[in-house]
């Protein structure tokens, strides 16, 4: 190959190869053995046989294509010939059909035929031959193959007529030299090779003599290059193709969306030249590795040097690539880390999933013993990094210890791993390690299911959640998500038959609720009326009783199955000033009090169901630290793939409470005035202090999830003094305005606080550092959260690199301390500053817009 010219290339796509199928039938070889007088005694028609007469019998050779057990055309055969001396045909056969055509599995049949009396043949023997090799390149130059006596060709994809030998005889073995020396891949040496063929000839004399084997030879088109099968790729998918290995290659990872790997219509090239596994790395691997479990290897444990350094593997953030000598260090000491739960993933990380002995200690012997991981290795388990279901079915039994509070936490990333369960499975025929990886079912599905049926709040999230999925475009996921809503809804009756009828009746009427609204928020929304006229129409309708919604039998919400709703207030209810015009509804509860709900139609509220979820999460890791920043994570429920609720928390913007009373003081101050107090600026001490805490909460959680688009206007302010955030249409650093501040902190919420030289900001600060550095000993679970939620194509996770946008959040590679001062310098460059306001004038514009 000419390297200087980029035109030249290695190998040829059979998808490009626009010829018919042609061959040419050469000879064959061995010899026929008449039958003896006592098998003519026995059946006297054999005297009529070709194989009795004096000379050659006139026989001939029928081919067929076929795949799949199936026909690809009809059968072909040799012309009639008279033979003399030996049986040569030396005829072309071409198929009516082109190479391109050719599936993967195709086969030709060969049946070699002898007179057997008048308008009668027997079959002298047959054979069946693959046209592919073990690598997908199309076979090629002269071939041998083994004729089954006495037998027709079967052509199945099992054949029990195949044409190569399970044992290779020398002659094979030197015929598969000469195909080599024939290509230019063996050195040619004029003198050396008349020898060698001389030689060669004496040996195929002699084993033509002494086997009793009958051998048909065919010789295929010798193409420049080898021809590798591939089939071309759709015009309308992605330029991202799945890669499916060969059959005794090791398996390529595909790295691509679920719904395009269940396309039959992708293929990828495999290249020849690629790079493949190094066998000295293999080797290496397999002699520093030892597969033993002997008293000495579960008695290892590291010197101290070595026991550091395991403990720097095992901080890895789960996003890190182990080098090999890390996995080879882990392999080593591997029985001293099964007592320590963070080793298990790292461990897995380890293993040569390709080595069917390392698979075999690694989870029948020591995943068992391995020690209860928490949570956050659990999830990274469930992740599509895992392929074996013997490791899932590990990670779902240490996720069942959790009570349902925490497990409604981690819901909607363990819905979206279900799809991780589905790619596991369907690798079955694509893998060449099926020997080594277990693909049962690890039951993550029927584990959510359980715990559903028994707990209706969590079952009602779960069902949304399902639905949603169902929903969506791609219709192989939303296959397999309908057969686990069908089985959590027989489960349920099966649990309780009466109670079950009756929840799964109120599911039905969620729906009808949820359709009924959806359908008159896109009427509202598309409508060219005025607000006021939007909203005259909304209470209308609300108050028809033919609608049944004013007032209805007890339902669960869907947004919050703890309240219990008995209709919609008309009156109260209002049509927001927005481009899609949300609904806000107040619902009338059973208890007697209210429940306002903002509806959305036209918008993906499954970016904001995600955050608001892993701000609800960050709450409680804060809580449990005994650190309460009084956030407020309402409730938001994704209803349909551009539809879905929100709870509706009574406030105001900071643009509204600017414009109306000119600072945030005097907003507070308004409706929780005292004069008593020192320091707190005529504002009860208990509303200052909430404002404070609501205020460094949500500073490190947008930051944390790199939430952008912040102004005043998507922040809010109770009047009890909780500050939140609302609209998070861009997270992960992801932001419509230049240059915009890691730390969302704005003048007004300073002033508020008496100014950055007050005391009340110094409280403000250490509260951001102290919950920065408690949620930063969590970094992991958050990580592996927003990772299970890369294939749910939400926008601005799809196609991120999500593990590094928040990796750096956390300065995982800092020390506590350097990670504060760092925090505490992102913090001042993102706050006001009275005397550097000119400087900062860009920033203060952001604030506005």
């Amino acid at each position: 190959m000419n390297k200087d010219n980029k035109d030249d290339f290695t190998f040829a796509r059979l998808c490009d190869l626009k010829l018919p199928v042609t061959f040419r039938i050469a000879q064959l070889e061995g010899t026929r053995h008449p039958r003896s007088f006592t098998e003519i005694i026995d059946d006297p028609e054999l005297r009529f046989h070709g194989l009795q007469s004096q000379g050659l019998s006139d026989l001939y050779v029928t081919c067929q294509l076929v795949a799949d057990n199936k026909p690809l055309t009809i059968p072909f055969r040799t012309s009639f010939k008279a033979f003399k001396s030996n049986y040569t045909w030396n005829e072309w056969i071409s198929f009516p059909i082109r190479y391109c055509d050719l599936p993967l599995s195709s086969q030709i049949i060969f049946t070699v035929w002898d007179i057997a009396g008048p308008r009668a043949a027997t079959p002298v023997g047959g054979t069946t031959f693959r046209l592919f090799g073990k690598k997908w390149t199309l076979r090629r130059g002269k071939h041998r193959m083994l004729l089954w006596p006495g037998r027709e060709a079967d052509g199945s994809v099992e054949s029990t007529t195949p044409s190569k030998m399970g044992t290779r005889d020398e002659m094979g073995r030197l015929e598969k030299l000469v195909k080599k020396y024939e290509r230019g891949d063996l050195p040619k040496s004029d003198w050396l090779d008349k020898m060698a063929f001389r030689k060669m000839t004496e040996i195929h004399a002699a084993e033509t003599e002494k086997s009793d084997n009958l051998f048909l030879y065919v010789d295929l088109p010798r193409f420049d290059f080898p021809v590798i099968f591939s089939e071309p790729e759709v015009a309308a998918s992605s330029s991202t193709t799945t890669v499916v290995a060969p059959p005794s290659h090791q398996p390529i990872t595909p790295s691509i969306s679920t719904s395009f790997a269940s396309d039959p219509y992708l293929w990828a090239i495999l290249d020849p030249d690629a790079p493949r596994d190094n066998p000295v790395e293999d080797k290496h691997r397999r002699l520093v590795r030892s597969h033993r479990s002997s008293p000495y290897d579960r008695e290892l444990k590291p010197n101290t040097k070595i026991r550091d350094e395991l403990g720097v593997i095992l901080s890895y953030a789960p996003s890190q690539t182990l080098t090999s000598e890390e996995k080879d260090l882990i392999w080593k000491f591997r029985f001293y880390l099964a007592r320590d739960k963070r080793g298990l993933t790292k461990f897995l990380k380890s293993v040569t999933w390709r080595d069917p002995s390392e698979v075999k200690q690694a989870v029948e012997e020591l995943l068992p013993q391995w020690t209860e991981i928490d949570t956050d290795d659990a999830l990274e388990l469930l992740g599509p990094g895992t392929v074996d279901s013997r490791v899932r079915a590990f990670a779902v039994k240490q996720l069942s210890r959790a009570d349902d509070d925490e497990l409604m936490l981690y819901l909607l990333q363990l819905v979206q791993a279900l799809k991780f369960e589905s790619t596991a499975s369907d690798q079955r025929s694509s893998r060449s390690t099926a020997s080594a990886i277990s693909y049962d079912d690890s039951g993550l599905a029927d584990f959510l299911i359980s715990r559903a049926v028994q707990n209706s709040v969590l079952g009602n999230r779960l069902h949304w959640y399902l639905a949603v999925e169902v929903a969506l475009e791609d219709r192989v996921m939303a296959k397999m998500y309908g057969k686990v809503i069908f089985k959590f809804q027989q489960r349920i009756l099966d649990y309780d038959s009466v109670r079950g009828k009756e929840r799964r009746t109120l599911m039905g009427r969620q729906g009808e609720l949820i359709a009924t609204l959806a359908k008159r928020a896109k009427e509202i929304r598309m409508s060219k009326d005025p607000r006021p006229k939007k909203i005259e129409k909304l209470r209308a309708f609300l108050s028809d009783s033919k609608n049944n919604l004013n007032s209805m039998p007890p339902l669960p919400l869907p947004l919050n199955a703890t309240i219990e709703v008995t209709g919609i207030i008309p009156e109260k209810s209002s049509v927001f000033k927005s481009n899609l015009y949300p609904l806000l509804l107040f619902f009338s509860c059973s208890d007697g009090s209210e429940f306002p709900v903002i509806f959305k139609d036209g918008d993906d509220m499954r970016q904001d169901q995600l955050v608001i979820q892993l701000f609800t999460l960050m709450d409680r890791l804060l809580r449990k630290e005994n650190l309460d920043l009084k956030l407020t994570p309402y409730h938001v429920l994704a209803t349909g793939p551009l539809q879905g609720m929100a709870q509706f928390v009574e406030s105001k913007t900071l643009a509204a409470i600017v414009s109306e009373s000119g600072t945030l003081l005097n907003y507070l101050r308004k409706y929780w005035p005292d004069e008593g107090s020192v320091g707190t600026y005529g504002v009860e001490p208990s509303v200052i202090d909430t404002f404070i805490r609501s205020c460094a909460g949500y500073c490190v959680v947008t930051y944390l999830l790199g939430v952008g688009d912040r102004h005043l206007d998507n922040l809010l302010l109770t009047p009890d003094g909780h500050f939140f955030h609302v609209d998070f249409g861009y997270i992960l650093g992801r932001d419509p305005k230049p240059f915009p501040p890691a730390v969302k902190v704005c003048k007004e919420m300073i002033d508020a606080m008496g100014g950055a030289q007050s005391m009340h900001y110094a409280r403000f600060k250490n509260f951001c550092f102290t919950g920065f550095t408690i949620l930063r000993k969590s970094a992991n679970l958050i990580l592996n959260l927003v990772t299970l939620m890369v294939d749910a194509n939400i926008p601005d996770i799809k196609h991120r690199n999500v593990h590094e946008q928040i990796q750096e959040k956390f300065l995982l590679e800092l020390t506590e301390e350097e990670a504060i001062k760092q925090f505490e310098t992102l913090l001042n460059e993102g706050s006001y500053f009275t005397k550097v306001v000119d400087r900062f004038h860009d920033l203060a514009q952001y604030w506005r817009s």
